[in-house]
């Protein structure tokens, strides 16, 4: 059997923080992950997945909106955004050909029986398309984050993190499969309830980062503002222990926490 490497490399990956208002604010939408996940088991996440060989396909193009000035890799990391975040949550960002506002929540539900093949690679994303005459909002989608996994560890993501609005109406459900729970929550409120929750360190600082935010609509604005700067992690030793650490010039209010806690 042929070793693993040290330090494997990271795989493209998309998620989408998927944010409506709430009364006192505005609330994201997460999963937990199922425990023999085998990476961030039983953890609470945004929706998000590896980028899949059927995201990069050459006949998305001919349904991709507001992405044409976007490269093939970031197409592809906005075709994967949009569906991980359906396959997980239900929740689609798409509209009808023709039709400037995104379907309804109705038939996103109508759509639900496609979640399960798409995740288990039975039909491809531009299938599902070209069966429904939909195509991908990708102009609703903002660049957020940008995270790679640590060299340290034995599988390693390249991940993109979308903002995005919410499609109104579409309440969201955990596919049952990977994700186990699910739900809408204030980013400050996700951060201190960790007795109910486990959340990794990237997703710690990201939530840190929507609760500077009054409002969906400041969050965008933010992010639009202070475009994301690639972060990725190292271990320093230190008195009490390793310390993971990040760039300081990233916009996140922590930029170091003990290895033990942070994983």
């Amino acid at each position: 059997m042929q070793d693993k490497p040290d330090n494997p490399t990271p795989l493209p990956a998309a998620t989408i923080v998927i944010a409506r208002e709430a009364e006192n604010g505005f609330e994201v939408f997460m999963v937990k992950r199922h425990h023999q996940i085998d990476f961030v088991a039983g953890a609470l996440v945004f929706p998000g997945g590896k980028v899949a060989p059927g995201d990069f396909d050459a006949g998305l193009e001919a349904h991709f909106d507001g992405a044409g000035g976007w490269s093939a890799d970031d197409r592809a990391l906005g075709a994967a955004a949009i569906r991980e975040a359906f396959e997980e949550s239900g929740i689609l960002f798409a509209r009808e050909e023709g039709a400037s506002g995104l379907i309804s929540a109705e038939r996103a539900a109508s759509l639900a029986h496609y979640r399960a093949p798409l995740d288990k690679r039975e039909i491809s994303l531009l299938e599902m398309l070209r069966r429904e005459k939909l195509r991908l909002a990708c102009d609703r989608l903002t660049r957020f984050a940008h995270w790679i996994t640590p060299k340290m560890m034995p599988k390693r993501f390249d991940t993109h993190f979308f903002l995005a609005a919410a499609p109104q109406s579409h309440a969201g459900a955990h596919d049952g499969r990977e994700a186990v729970d699910s739900i809408w929550i204030a980013p400050a409120a996700a951060v201190a309830d960790r007795k109910t929750w486990n959340i990794v360190f990237p997703t710690k600082l990201n939530l840190m980062k929507l609760a500077q935010s009054k409002t969906v609509a400041d969050a965008i604005a933010a992010a639009r503002a202070h475009p994301p700067l690639t972060v990725e992690p190292w271990i320093e030793d230190g008195p009490d222990g390793q310390v993971l650490r990040i760039r300081g010039d990233a916009g996140y209010e922590q930029t170091s926490a003990r290895l033990k806690d942070a994983m």
